[in-house]
């Protein structure tokens, strides 16, 4: 029986997702995930791209954020643990970016070319937790928020996923410090009842 609930469970999550109006935009638009009309959106807002600029979209799988960054006329270094199918303007480098090695990995993708932009959607494997899950999206949050602090330009803008709740607050305080502006993000296409939000940094990192 248990088995039984969690299979309609399972069912019944897959129709609310095919029913999300962001899902379907997305697909009637051509984008690889509902996550690219997130950044759309903060874009927009934002103002984060223009054509030219070098990003690195960090947790990039399947590709939605490089996708649209690239269709604004971005150059991009997507880097994931996971395979991204190829796209045109992206330099896909597989590698876990938490490791020496695969941090080694995505300079030598850059070539010592200026950065940007630095994108995270990085997320931790969903526990259901938050005890679990929002320290693991902070410590991930943190990777990024070094990696941003070594490359950008000293105009450039760091975007990073994180989930409000404990660590949060002193995370936010942490970019104030190295970064001149911090706002939160809260997209449309983030479902309402999530603690997903977005720290868009801005400014020269100290």
């Amino acid at each position: 029986m248990a088995a039984k609930r969690r299979g309609c469970g399972s069912l019944a999550r897959r129709a609310r997702h095919e029913k999300d109006p962001y899902v379907q935009r997305a697909r009637a638009e051509g984008w690889r995930s509902r996550a690219a009309l997130k950044l759309e959106a903060v874009d927009r807002r934002a103002g984060i791209f223009r054509p030219g600029v070098t990003a690195v979209d960090l947790g990039a799988a399947p590709g939605g954020w490089s996708q649209y960054a690239v269709r604004r006329g971005a150059r991009v270094v997507a880097v994931d643990r996971l395979e991204i199918e190829p796209l045109d303007g992206v330099r896909c480098v597989q590698c876990d970016f938490a490791t020496d090695a695969g941090l080694e990995m995505v300079r030598e993708a850059l070539a010592g070319a200026p950065v940007d932009v630095v994108l995270s959607d990085m997320a931790p494997n969903i526990t259901g937790h938050p005890s679990v899950d929002i320290p693991a999206a902070i410590g991930l949050a943190e990777l990024a928020a070094d990696f941003a602090g070594q490359v950008l330009e000293a105009d450039g803008a760091f975007l990073v996923k994180v989930f409000q709740g404990e660590g949060f607050d002193a995370f936010r305080h942490r970019l104030a410090e190295s970064f001149s502006r911090v706002t939160i993000q809260k997209p449309d296409a983030s479902r309402s009842g999530s603690r997903e939000v977005y720290l868009l940094a801005r400014g020269q990192p100290v």
